[in-house]
């Protein structure tokens, strides 16, 4: 996947020496500034870079990594995978602000790109059993609202919402493994349940982060999905009609696994519950750090109805230039009316997750029709397999069997075989007979005689 978006951000980059002479962001932006807007270069320079972008940060349908990464140590998974490497491609659009400012149509395409993965992430997450894989499709979520932030061209609270999610998602990653370490190994929710009972910090610090990244008004993630929110609100009502949806489907599934683990009654074995316990400082010292932040993170961007300074507006503002239209500004009462529809319909969501699953029981019965789509992921996985991996595996057979020894083994070694023999052949000449010699000597002048003849 990431090889797929390395080669578009190449491209986009040579395209971009091409043209420009330049990578230097002042310079690049001086001469894409003198090719004005919607020209055909900027579109596929933005394009292009879109495609790293997309692999990087786990766009749709570059996305499928991600997930499977989650096999790794969770405080990886909560660096790079939450927080640090996934969150490159929004900072190279923001940075590339300039670019992607002059070419609309590309910031649309960016927009429903963003739009999509963040409901197709999300709608993973309501049926994933592993605790690291709801949280990996969260992630996944997450980054398509950044990315419908940068598509309507909120640059400032798109950074804001990468800020804030590594405070609540490496706050929830990290949880997740002090949960898997007090389980001794074990990753399936199905076979947790009442953990709060012996884990009273995990289960407030995991508690917290769920309440950020659910939007619950006051903690970190409020503000920068609020702040995305209001911005897709004025750019497009399609896009926050789907980006409010992807919110509400976020509070349920991550109080779906909240309930599921910490909640109800313990459900695995006697041996895991003999074991259970709070992990120790190591783990539970940075997951009081990341939860403070999680709830203090927020203001340092306030909406502009509470009047106060936006500072990192402010902080940002020299990096990004406003080119083009300006978009209409929301009124104070409609910003609220927006903060109150959303946060409203999130603790709707809270108490109908609390409602299904507090009390949380196994059936053991397998999941149909969507639930059983869902699970499955969308059966993305297979679809690539059957259209991309095996295909390709196919023409690998085919070339490595018939091209290549059929053909060029084949040839090369025909030299050889070719040389071998007529070696072979010519040997006989060499009989040890003086009468043959003469014989072949004489013959071979007459073929002379008439080779300069007739030439």
């Amino acid at each position: 996947m990431n090889r797929i978006g390395d080669l578009g951000f190449l491209l986009g980059i040579f395209l971009m020496i091409t043209n420009f002479g330049t990578v230097t962001f002042p310079e690049v932006f001086e001469k894409a500034g003198a090719l004005g807007m919607n020209s055909g270069v900027l579109m596929a320079i933005a394009a292009l870079l879109f495609v790293g972008a997309m692999g990087k940060s786990a766009q749709v349908p570059l996305y499928t990594w991600l997930p499977d990464a989650m096999a790794g140590p969770t405080p990886v998974s909560a660096l790079i995978h939450a927080a640090t490497m996934v969150t490159a491609g929004i900072y190279m659009v923001a940075r590339s602000n300039v670019i992607y400012s002059l070419s609309p149509c590309v910031q649309t395409v960016v927009a429903v790109i963003g739009l999509v993965t963040a409901l197709l992430a999300a709608s993973i997450a309501l049926k994933q059993n592993d605790i690291k894989k709801v949280l990996a499709y969260s992630t996944v979520s997450q980054l398509g609202y950044m990315f419908i932030a940068l598509g309507v061209g909120a640059y400032t609270a798109a950074v804001f919402h990468v800020m804030t999610h590594a405070f609540f998602k490496a706050l929830l990653f990290l949880g997740s493994g002090s949960v898997i370490h007090a389980m001794g190994g074990e990753q399936d929710i199905r076979k947790m349940g009442n953990l709060k009972k012996w884990m009273p910090i995990t289960n407030a610090t995991f508690l917290i982060g769920c309440l950020a990244i659910a939007g619950i008004p006051g903690l970190s993630g409020f503000f920068s999905k609020d702040e995305i929110l209001a911005h897709a609100f004025v750019a497009n009502k399609v896009i926050y009609a789907g980006a409010l949806i992807g919110a509400l489907m976020t509070a349920f599934y991550m109080f779906r696994l909240y309930y599921i683990t910490f909640c109800g009654q313990f459900r695995g074995t006697h041996e895991q519950e003999h074991h259970l316990h709070e992990s120790p400082a190591a783990i539970t010292f940075p997951l009081i750090v990341l939860a403070v932040l999680s709830v203090i993170g927020g203001y340092v961007g306030l909406p502009e109805v509470f009047g106060a300074p936006h500072l990192l507006n402010e902080y940002l503002a020299p990096i990004f230039v406003q080119i083009g239209h300006h978009a209409e500004h929301l009124s104070h009462s409609m910003e609220w009316i927006l903060m109150g529809i959303s946060s409203g319909l999130v603790i709707v969501m809270i108490f109908i997750a609390r409602e299904k699953f507090i009390n949380y029981q196994d059936n053991g019965q397998p999941n149909t029709g969507i639930s059983k789509i869902l699970e499955n992921k969308w059966y993305v996985d297979e679809l690539y397999d059957a259209i991309i991996v095996k295909p390709l595996i196919a023409l690998s057979r085919f070339f490595q069997d018939v091209v290549e020894r059929s053909g060029i083994d084949a040839l090369v070694n025909g030299v050889g075989k070719g040389v071998k023999w007529g070696g072979r052949q010519a040997r006989l000449l060499q009989n040890g007979l003086v009468g043959f010699y003469i014989f072949a000597m004489v013959l071979g002048m007459i073929i002379l005689f008439v080779i300069s003849l007739f030439l």
